[in-house]
């Protein structure tokens, strides 16, 4: 058999349905597709008429009476030919043959169609398209273009007396929705609110207003003032603004324009501070990430980050272009680079794209770093806030991490902030790599006040992802040897060289214990504390402590018992006197009883019941210490 090599043919009444169905995700995204192809059409004018100074713009008309939705623009036109070769040929892209002849132009870079398919969208929503057409070209003729269903169609003779194209859409009756106009109002606003072109929107069912307004300096006999009548005509109004804040150099903006910018498109809280991208090379970015503030339900918290090809909107949070970890962020990317797929809402997985990502990560890398290094106390002041994603940008990029990690703070009980090489050599000769902390420092003050009154640093680390954080330090952050420990994890840092209470016997108390408290496994130990009035403590292995943690936080059914080790002090009168007396003695039970509760009241809440209990125990010896006396 010879070789034979040929082309795929495609039959159109196969293929239409297809598209008219697959080719987009969201139905409403023709009117961004027609209102686009109008500002390319626009540019293309532009560019082959530099001299024409007119303003130029696109009209959308709203018109439910006869069922139609029109978009017209006053841009370059087509002629006959271009009709047949642009509407006519399914993926032909006029944008792309157009471009080709200005290689060189830069305003060539804001065409913004590229596949040739948006137009063909369309036919989602209609029963019936219409185009009236007419070239710039001198001499041109109007044309007249109309298909039912994408695939048969008829071109004759136009009306049209401009340059421009309409394009008429008779609206299916499933589709109606887009005969509202507040409705197509949204659309508008959402995908074309920052196009380069004015965008118009009219109703034409609109009936003219008739009031009455006050005659300059004519009164009547009665001095009351003249009045006439006077008829509003229907207007069209404006939807886009067409130079965009984040279009401006960042030297030409001031503060209010970006917290008034940041209001207009995400509400009224105002941000802590943002960076404006503006880069021409080696691809064309631009764009405004602002820092809100984050709630420490973090798990259920979502940023927006709006990304543009061009001023025309794609989609939010895409993540092949915006790292996972700054969609915790709000704004605006603006690449007309990008390369879109024929819906326009996934971006294709490819170098540039890759690039992109990376160039975004370091401006705000970039940013950090620049403000902690030359306004450390404003940055301070930052830090609670932005302190969630910086860490889980850290943990989901390691680049990043190596770029910030030097601009990374640990909040002290006292309200210092301290880097973790600071945080070290304050701490070098008491905690060899190991950072104390606390998530609860109220409920874990005798701890922390055990630490602190020796003078080691104990860290404030009560955010739902430090955690995870904490984690990602000791095995992935490079600092060898690193753990994180809460304060009541153990007490090795807490022991005192004493001679107090060491005959007590370790044995002979933990069983008074473990009688009392019923619990033959409780693991008691004789400890010198360097705090003599504190007469217990309970530690939980850290690592346990985390898993059940974790296990809870993301819902799953790990059910650990808790594993306490019940530390007593050595050193307290208490606990020296209470060893010294009968095990069987019921004040006994009831003072081990409370001891143990207070202990694990530092660690974590108790349960309802045991609270009821420790609470008539309290008022039972309150009760006894006053008969004895």
């Amino acid at each position: 058999m010879e070789m034979e090599k040929g082309s795929v043919s495609i039959d159109a009444q196969n293929i239409m349905p297809v598209i008219k169905r697959w080719l987009y995700s969201d139905k409403d995204i023709f009117l961004r597709e027609v209102v686009s192809n109008g500002c390319d059409a626009i540019t293309k004018y532009r560019m082959t008429n530099p001299d024409d100074e007119s303003e130029m713009s696109v009209m959308v008309t709203v018109d439910k009476e006869n069922k139609t939705l029109t978009i017209s623009d006053t841009g370059i036109g087509m002629t006959e030919d271009e009709v047949k070769r642009y509407i006519n040929q399914v993926a032909f892209s006029g944008a792309s043959e157009f471009m080709k002849k200005f290689e060189g132009d830069e305003k060539k870079g804001d065409i913004i169609g590229h596949f040739g398919l948006g137009f063909y969208s369309v036919f989602m929503v209609s029963e019936n398209v219409e185009i009236e057409t007419l070239s710039c070209q001198e001499g041109a003729e109007p044309v007249h273009w109309e298909s039912k269903d994408g695939m048969d169609f008829a071109i004759s003779e136009g009306h049209r007396t401009t340059h421009g194209t309409s394009i008429i859409l008779h609206i299916s009756d499933e589709e109606k929705e887009f005969l509202e106009l507040y409705r197509v109002r949204e659309v508008l606003t959402r995908y074309c609110g920052y196009m380069a072109y004015p965008i118009y929107l009219m109703d034409a069912n609109a009936k003219p207003v008739e009031r009455e307004e006050e005659i300059p300096g004519e009164t009547n006999e009665d001095g009351t003032p003249k009045k006439r009548k006077v008829v509003d005509e229907p207007k069209p109004s404006l939807i886009n603004d067409t130079k965009p804040l984040w279009l401006k150099k960042p030297s030409e903006c001031e503060d209010k324009e970006y917290i008034d910018f940041y209001h207009k498109m995400f509400g009224w809280e105002d941000p802590l501070f943002w960076v404006h991208l503006n880069v021409d090379y080696p691809f064309n970015l631009k764009g405004i990430l602002y820092f809100p503030k984050l709630r420490n339900d973090f798990g259920k918290y979502e940023g927006q980050v709006k990304l543009f090809a061009g001023q025309v909107f794609v989609a939010d949070n895409v993540k092949e272009v915006i790292p996972e970890f700054l969609t915790l962020l709000k704004g605006v990317i603006d690449c007309p680079d990008l390369p879109l797929n024929v819906s326009r809402s996934f971006l294709q997985n490819d170098g540039t794209v890759k690039k992109l990502s990376a160039h975004i990560t370091k401006k705000v890398a970039d940013k950090l770093c620049g403000l902690f290094n030359t306004e450390r106390e404003t940055y301070q002041k930052y830090w609670d806030d932005i302190a969630p994603f910086v860490k889980f940008g850290a943990m989901r990029d390691q680049k990043f991490y190596e770029q910030v990690k030097k601009a990374i703070l640990y909040k002290t009980t006292d309200g210092r902030y301290l880097t973790l090489e600071e945080y070290k050599t304050g701490n070098a000769d008491k905690a060899d790599k190991k950072v104390y902390y606390t998530n609860d420092p109220k409920r874990q003050a005798a701890s922390v006040a055990l630490y602190t009154n020796r003078g080691i640093d104990v860290v404030v680390m009560d955010h739902i992802i430090d955690g995870n954080f904490q984690s990602f330090m000791e095995y992935s952050g490079g600092e060898e040897g690193l753990t994180f420990a809460r304060v009541d994890a153990d007490v090795s840092g807490l022991l005192e060289d004493s001679e107090e209470g060491k005959e007590l016997n370790r044995e002979t108390i933990q069983a008074m214990f473990r009688k009392a408290l019923g619990k033959d496994d409780l693991p008691v130990n004789l400890q010198s504390l360097s705090d003599a009035e504190l007469p217990a403590m309970v530690t939980e292995d850290e690592q346990i402590r985390r898993m059940k943690e974790m296990s809870r936080l993301y819902g799953q059914s790990f059910d650990m018992p808790d594993r306490f080790t019940l530390v007593l002090n050595r050193r307290n009168k208490a606990i020296q006197e209470l060893a010294a007396r009968d095990p069987e003695n019921e004040t006994t039970q009831l003072l081990c009883q409370q001891i143990y509760d207070l202990a694990r009241m530092s660690a974590q809440p108790l349960e309802a019941d045991e609270i009821t209990a420790f609470l008539k125990r309290s008022q039972k010896l309150v009760a006894m210490a006053v008969e004895k006396e």
